[in-house]
């Protein structure tokens, strides 16, 4: 691509409503579903389905695109998030609605195949600022959908809010028909389509497990995944327990962690990615996860909380930036978009796991178990970083090759 700071701006919108998109409905499932008889176990199902349709369907746009090209996959990604919305607003019976979210789960590789877009267009060097807008506009998106959602809803119409995703996921679509040119080179796509590097099998995406660079990258992904999720997930219920915070306020406490959030992804990370490498950026990410983890585990009053919200939001911030930029770093370039589906998938995963667990913790053993659980988990990330990332030599990476457009 000729422009890659046109590419940054184009996918920075697209991500911005692709989630402001999703974010609209996500909080009103559960009640969305109650009106078709759903009881909570059943809600949890439906939450988890998407998840876990994506922890099987990443991957594999994202290894095809490695072969064919990133465009024709985002359009169908995107294609495919519009019909599932559609159905959504549509549903008549639960298990449309169970059909939407494996649909739009199998289908929704928007974000992994918006970095590996990233990946195609930039430098080493601007890696990490590129990647990191992404992560920017995804926090925007969560910021305002849930308002927006919310006052679309007004008087239980959940079809409503369905329609306006399916309406902003069909701009999407239009906008990258007309202005998203191609990254990959016709040469270099020729080339991996014969690549055994790009071959759509299980074997070819757990091979990079393996590798001295990529498979410790990958687990630090799922440790930290597994940490943050279960403050994402349990975070409500926590406030309600431990603070006695009502919904109004719990909502303003998450939309200040995700204000937080865009700035350290959109700004903080520029200035962070020059001065310090990203294996040491995972490392001191990691660190300070799980100190603040900790932190709120044990924090007794509301401004307390708001202080230590302030370095978690920093350290998720940087830690899932860094760890990305590192992952497109230590694969070859026609390996890009598969390895990062995997890191999506390894996120999805975790997000199936963390509600239980963190949820049984919080029920069985008190408020402050889940996030004492995820300090531990992650004191165990920083030993392992320590011996498994941060000293392997680059050497034992592929160089990676670039080209010219």
């Amino acid at each position: 691509m000729k422009n890659p700071r046109l590419a940054l701006t184009l996918l920075f919108v697209f991500v911005f409503v692709d989630v402001l998109g999703f974010s609209l409905i996500l909080p009103l499932l559960p009640y969305y579903a109650a009106t078709f008889g759903a009881t909570p176990a059943v809600v949890g199902l439906l939450l988890g389905a998407n998840a876990l349709a994506q922890l099987i369907g990443a991957p594999i746009l994202g290894r095809l695109s490695d072969r064919y090209g990133r465009r024709p996959f985002l359009l169908l990604s995107i294609a495919g998030t519009v019909v599932s919305f559609l159905l959504l607003g549509l549903a008549r019976s639960l298990w449309m609605l169970f059909f939407s979210r494996i649909l739009d789960g199998l289908l929704g590789g928007n974000i992994s195949l918006a970095q590996a877009y990233i990946t195609d267009v930039t430098t080493e060097k601007e890696r990490a600022r590129g990647l990191g807008l992404i992560g920017a506009a995804f926090g925007l998106g969560f910021i305002f959908g849930p308002a927006i959602g919310g006052t679309l809803s007004a008087g239980g119409n959940y079809a409503l809010p369905a329609f306006a995703a399916a309406g902003l996921a069909f701009l999407n679509l239009v906008g990258v028909f007309l202005w998203l040119p191609e990254s990959l080179p016709p040469e270099e796509r020729a080339e991996w389509a014969r690549s055994e590097r790009t071959a759509v099998t299980a074997r070819a995406l757990v091979e990079a497990l393996r590798r001295p660079c990529v498979g410790p990258l990958l687990q630090t992904q799922l440790f930290s995944a597994l940490a943050f999720s279960t403050f994402e997930t349990i975070f409500s219920l926590f406030a309600q327990k431990r603070l006695a915070l009502d919904a109004r306020t719990t909502s303003y406490v998450l939309t200040y962690v995700g204000v937080l959030v865009v700035l350290v992804q959109g700004v903080g990370i520029r200035w962070l990615s020059a001065r310090f490498t990203d294996k040491q950026l995972v490392f001191g990410g990691a660190g300070l996860l799980a100190l603040t983890l900790l932190a709120w585990a044990l924090t007794p009053t509301l401004p307390v909380l708001l202080a230590v919200l302030a370095p978690l939001a920093l350290a998720s911030g940087v830690l899932r930036v860094a760890i990305s930029s590192a992952l497109t770093k230590s694969v070859y370039p026609e390996e890009v978009g598969g390895t990062l589906g995997l890191s999506a998938s390894l996120n999805s995963l975790a997000r199936v796991v963390s509600p239980s667990v963190g949820g049984f913790l919080l029920g069985s053993v008190g408020a402050a178990a889940p996030g004492i659980l995820g300090a531990l988990l992650m004191a165990w990330t920083v030993f392992y970083v320590w011996r498994a990332v941060l000293f392997v030599p680059d050497l034992a990476c592929p160089a990676p090759r670039r080209w010219t457009t």
